[in-house]
This record gives C-alpha cells, structure tokens and sequence, in this order.
C-alpha cells in the first residue's frame, strides 16, 4: 500500500472516530429529551404537574444568567488585596462537611432524583439542618459530580489491584473489563440516570461532562500500559471515551438480564477499536501533520478543563 493510500485510509479512520463522538454528544442529549425527565419534580401528594426536562433546562439557564448578573454587580474584592485575583481556597472543614452530605445524599436519589431534595435529606441524616444544603448552590449537579469522582476513585483502586506491577497482558480485554466494571456502578440508580446525563447536558455543566469521561479513557488506557507519548496516547484515549459513551447509553434502553446485552455490545465496539487502534499504528509514519494537529487539539481541551490527570 502506497503512503498516499494509508494516509487516506487513516483519515477516514479518523474522521470515523469524530462522527461518533459527535453522534455519541448528540444521542446523550436525545435519550435524555425522549425521557423526558422529571427534575426537581413537586411531591407526591401535590396536584401540581410535574417540569419536562424542555421547562427544567429553560429554568436553570434563566437561573444561570441571573447569577452571572449578581456577580457582576458584586463589588471587585481583589482591589482590597493589592489587585490579586486569586482563586479562594475552600475552608477544608467546609468541603468535609459538603462530602459527608453528599455521600448521603446518594441514598435519597433513588427516590428523589439528583435534586436538591435530595441534599436537605442527605443533610438532615447527618444531623444537619435542612438549609445545609445551600452550601451547594448548583443543585442537583454536585451529587453527580461528586458520584462521578468517587466512582472513578473506586475504578483506579480496582485498576491497581488487578495489574500489581505488570502490565496486563491482553490491554484491550482489560480494558473492556474496566470499563464494564466503571459502568456497573451505575445500576443501583440506572433508573434516574436519564436525569444525571439531561444536568449534564446543560451548557454551564458540559465542562463536567467532558472532564468526566476523559478521567474515565485516561486512566483506563494508563492501567493497561499505555505509556505511549505520541499520536497513539490521544487515538486511543479518544476512541475509548467514545466506546464508554456508546456503550452507556445503549445500557440505559437494555432490558436483558444482568445488561447481557450490553456486555456483549461492549465486546464488539472494544475489537472494533482494537482494528483501528493498529490500522493507525501501520500507517503512523505517513500522518505528522495530523498528529499535530489532534494532539494540539487535546491538549486545548484539558487545558480548558482544569485537567492534570494526576496519578492516585
């Protein structure tokens, strides 16, 4: 096969990766609209019809931009230091105390959604006064986020425990087996997972998202060996966070027992990135320009996002 061949056939490859990562950005928001979610739904016993996720998104934007305005309003504090503007560090009793409501709030989610329902009962079983929960003033959102973060947390731990000081030998089922393993998590509240993925499709909450799933592929790929520093550490990490998403929402509309299906829908998008994964390695010498650019591209978006990915 000649150069201009292969840089072709890696091209298509490559735009293939990007189409369904756009489809996968699309469908999240689809599932969630067809859903039609119930957040921050009245109680039982009230008349009151309940928000669709069209009203719930208009409010919470509208109570987005209300914010932005109060802080603009909101007299300069860093004049008073000098004109440093610094970030404030958060009081470490202060976020002790917003993890253990919020680690409590899990339990309420079942019945009350990721809401802020959920925090003033999560903040009451830990005999704290229901308006606690103002200590989270992005509602709902922080108990997915702070889900997300513990849930990752709990994957490395797995991660490391099963590689000890080798690298596994089968990187690509390991991978599907961590990936399986990060998904199961979400059983216990599959039935409320359409709401998460509809607050985290609102625009202030897409940041969260984003850095979510990254976590998620970059970790993935550094436990199974990946120690790649070139082109191959962004294709890879690209291709897994788009398999997770897949394999996620196709999780939500699965019936069969224990998700067999999925499993199996898992095992099948895994080879298939297993074939593009070395399809790009045969051909890496003939795309320098394009590396350049998807590494520059990937490196834009973590910096934008605050990420690090520091190693626990």
């Amino acid at each position: 096969m000649s150069q201009l061949s292969r840089l072709t056939q890696n091209i298509r490859m490559l735009r293939t990766c990007s189409y369904l990562l756009r489809v996968t950005n699309r469908s999240t928001e689809s599932v969630a609209t067809s859903f039609q979610t119930q957040l921050y739904s009245t109680d039982s016993g009230s008349n009151q019809p309940r928000e669709s996720f069209s009203e719930f998104r208009a409010r919470e934007e509208l109570k987005e931009q209300q914010q932005l305005l109060a802080q603009q309003q909101t007299p300069d504090q860093s004049s008073s230091t000098g004109g440093a503007n610094q970030p404030e560090q958060e009081d470490p009793q202060v976020a002790a105390v917003k993890d253990r409501i919020l680690e409590a709030s899990l339990a309420f989610v079942p019945s009350h959604g990721w809401s802020r329902q959920s925090l003033a009962k999560g903040a009451e079983s830990v005999n704290y006064p229901t308006v606690t929960s103002g200590l989270f003033p992005r509602g709902g959102i922080e108990i997915v986020q702070f889900f997300h973060k513990q849930c990752n947390e709990q994957l490395v731990d797995y991660m490391k425990q099963e590689v000890g000081a080798t690298a596994p030998a089968d990187p690509a089922a390991f991978a599907q087996k961590a990936i399986e393993v990060r998904l199961r998590m979400l059983i216990p509240y599959m039935k409320q997972w359409p709401q998460a993925m509809a607050l985290m499709t609102l625009p202030q909450n897409v940041t969260i998202a984003l850095s979510n799933v990254l976590t998620i592929s970059d970790n993935i790929c550094y436990y199974a060996g990946d120690r790649s520093v070139d082109f191959n550490w962004y294709t890879r990490r690209i291709g897994l966070a788009g398999i997770y998403k897949m394999t996620e929402l196709y999780m939500l509309q699965d019936a069969s027992p224990d998700y067999a299906r999925t499993w199996s829908f898992l095992e099948h998008r895994v080879k298939e990135g297993s074939k593009m994964d070395s399809l790009l390695l045969k051909s890496e010498d003939a795309t320098a320009q394009l590396q350049s650019a998807v590494s520059s591209v990937f490196s834009t978006a973590r910096n934008i996002l605050g990420m690090g990915f520091e190693r626990r």
